[in-house]
């Protein structure tokens, strides 16, 4: 008489067969908890060099990057360059599993037996960073407010009510316009170059034990690209973010950037921030397709 084998436990195979689009978006919760902790420092710096006042008298040593970093740590200590960091957490965890599971969606929806040419993978990369852009806009807002120095808000709770109370909900959405078309076009820039890199790749180097560097190195790339040609829609957000009350529409900051600083303040604050958002995007991408590549499932 045949042995009946044990079926396996139901919460196993359930969990093996569930929603691809939630696995999407653990692996890229987790891999955003990852490089937003290591890297919340340089997007700390970006945020006090874009929002520096400009009263150096005329021949005064221009404050750059590093200047910023040790002040910060005379002034504030060590731990003072992870302000906002809890902001961070609560907008990049769900903000990164959000625009995985959205990416992975739609493509799987659209591009299920082929991959997306270059065209289409700008499309899909800024149509997932839209839905992620708008949902997770507040903390947003509220993570660079920490960042600034100018906010003596003491948690992110006590910031969203401070906010509302005194500005109103609108103001949590203070530069979307200009957040939109920094995150969209980064994002499908990032996904066109890192897709395309990957292409490129010989066949030994792609199936090789050596695949999470090649992707980092992929990423890396693809990422100084993207925040190069991002970068003046950073400083405008910033801005906006900062002192809604002051710049309420995105031409204001826009001129108001431009008059005080010239062409040259559109690129304030590109090293800190291309560093992050190169080694952030990168290391976010590798973790990523390696956690979906253990689950079974191609990202």
């Amino acid at each position: 008489m045949q042995e009946k084998k044990d079926p396996q436990p139901k919460s196993a195979s359930s969990l093996g067969k569930a929603h691809p689009a939630l696995k999407a978006f653990m692996c890229g919760s987790l891999s955003g908890t990852c490089s937003t902790l290591l890297f919340q420092p340089l997007d700390l710096v970006k945020t006090r060099l874009q929002t520096l006042q400009n009263n150096r008298h005329p021949g005064a040593p221009k404050v750059g990057m590093i200047t910023v970093f040790f002040n910060v740590i005379r002034t504030e200590k060590l731990l003072g360059l992870w302000k906002g960091v809890s902001p961070s957490f609560m907008r990049c965890i769900p903000g990164v599993g959000i625009y995985f599971s959205t990416f992975y969606s739609l493509k799987q929806h659209f591009f299920q037996d082929r991959s997306p040419s270059a065209g289409e993978a700008v499309l899909l990369g800024a149509g997932a960073r839209c839905v992620a852009g708008v949902a997770m806009l507040p903390f947003t807002v509220i993570k660079t407010r920490f960042e600034s120095g100018r906010y003596n808000y003491i948690s992110v709770a006590g910031a969203l009510k401070s906010v509302c109370q005194n500005e109103g909900p609108r103001a949590l959405y203070s530069g979307l316009t200009a957040t939109l078309l920094r995150d969209a076009p980064f994002s499908g820039i990032y996904v066109m170059f890192y897709s395309q890199a990957k292409k490129a790749l010989p066949q030994e180097i792609s199936s090789s034990s050596f695949v999470p560097l090649v992707n980092f190195g992929c990423g890396v790339v693809a990422g100084i690209l993207a925040s190069l040609a991002t970068q003046p829609a950073d400083v405008i957000k910033t801005h906006m973010q900062v002192s809604p009350a002051l710049y309420p529409k995105t031409s204001d900051a826009i001129h108001h950037v431009y008059a005080k600083h010239g062409l040259s303040g559109f690129f304030r604050g590109a090293v800190p921030r291309s560093l992050r958002r190169t080694l952030m995007a990168a290391m976010a991408w590798t973790v990523y397709e390696q956690l979906m590549a253990r689950m079974g499932l191609k990202s």
